[in-house]
């Protein structure tokens, strides 16, 4: 009876055994990555959309307003530094700037004739003084009246060579004029929209009143990129540091840009985060290729930099620095570890983990939390 009744327990305690096992939970299936070393850089991007912007850029008008008289390029043309491009109406300047000129000659001549009666009444007034000196007959009054002369015909030369000056005032004022009536190249660069025709007639801008510019010029061969970083990410960067941009209009990265500026304000605006505005120069010429200003950019500052550092994947790190290992007996357990440098892709690890565990990937799905059973997906 006693045998019987040790195997019918037995029995019964292997039938609950087998029940246990195949009503326990199946292992949730995990992706898992093995920790190793590899670079982690430590970068800020712009919060909002950049742009890229030529180094110079002018809006040309003429300074004063008349009709468009000639107009000597058009859009897309290339233009060397004072090239002429547009000419306002001016005919009445440029015939006193003939007339001034004329008058240039006049005064010069009349100079040149006051001048050379100055020196005959100086000679003059000398030979009489000698004469004086050893003959008594040459009176004092004469004497003195020969040296009045030549004193007089001495100011009248300087007056005659002051109107010359004068006059060369007055050209050089009707060729200021006949300036302000031109509109020429600052630089070299390219034509980028022209804004009025021939004929037209064009007045400045009233102040506080922008207007369309006659000329927008550019100089493509130096571009840059200008974004919006936020202020909390501001202070890290420092001119200089290294830096990649990405175009929607382009694929991959170009990585030759330089921090060439970092705006000495934070811009506040309506409903809108507070952000630094940051520039980006890029020295590369393949990277300047295809590059058009008004395409639309991003900017990556890269703060730091370590090739061969532990690291995490971004997406594998759960709330206060802690991730899943996958241990030998198929089970999730948390462990936490110190976080060093970060970016979205990586973050560092530099206590608390060792290479070769045994990270899991699938945060979020399913039953995938400390304590379960798991295996990797195959």
């Amino acid at each position: 009876m006693r045998k019987k009744t040790l195997i019918v327990f037995g029995s019964l305690a292997a039938a609950a055994a087998l029940a246990v096992y195949y009503q326990r939970p199946k292992p949730v299936e995990v992706e898992i990555v093995s920790l190793e070393a590899g670079e982690v850089r430590a970068t800020v991007s712009n919060t909002r959309v950049g742009t890229v912007k030529a180094c110079r850029r002018a809006y040309l008008a003429p300074a004063a307003g008349g009709q468009v008289a000639r107009l000597n390029v058009k859009e897309g043309d290339k233009v060397r530094q004072d090239q002429l491009l547009m000419e306002v109406w001016n005919q009445d300047l440029k015939a006193q700037l003939a007339l001034q000129e004329a008058q240039i000659r006049a005064n010069q001549a009349a100079a040149e004739q006051t001048c050379q009666l100055k020196a005959g009444a100086i000679r003059e007034a000398e030979r009489i003084s000698r004469l004086q000196k050893f003959n008594q007959i040459v009176s004092e009054e004469q004497v003195d009246t020969k040296v009045t002369n030549a004193k007089a015909q001495s100011a009248s030369c300087r007056s005659a060579r002051e109107e010359i000056e004068v006059s060369q005032a007055r050209r050089d004022a009707a060729q200021a004029a006949i300036e302000r009536t031109l509109v020429k190249s600052p630089f070299d660069g390219t034509v980028a929209e022209i804004n009025v025709e021939l004929g037209e007639y064009v007045t400045p801008s009233p102040p506080g009143i922008p207007t369309l510019p006659a000329i927008d010029l550019l100089d493509v061969s130096c571009l840059y990129v200008s974004a919006p970083i936020d202020e909390v990410d501001a202070p890290q960067i420092k001119t200089g540091m290294a830096a990649c941009v990405s175009l929607d209009a382009f694929e991959g990265k170009r990585c030759s840009g330089t921090v060439s500026r970092i705006a000495p304000y934070v811009l506040e605006k309506e409903k809108q985060a507070r952000t630094v505005e940051v520039e980006v120069k890029l020295t590369d010429p393949k990277d300047l290729n295809e590059l058009l200003p008004g395409y639309s950019a991003d900017i990556e500052v890269l703060l730091a930099d370590k090739p061969k550092a532990l690291r995490v994947p971004a997406e594998a790190v759960i709330e206060n620095h802690k991730v899943l290992l996958l241990n030998d007996d198929g089970l999730l357990v948390e462990r936490s570890f110190k976080p060093g440098l970060a970016n979205w892709n990586y973050v560092e690890v530099l206590e608390g983990l060792q290479p070769g565990d045994q990270i899991v990937l699938s945060i979020g799905q399913d039953g995938v939390v400390a304590g379960a059973h798991a295996r990797i997906k195959p």
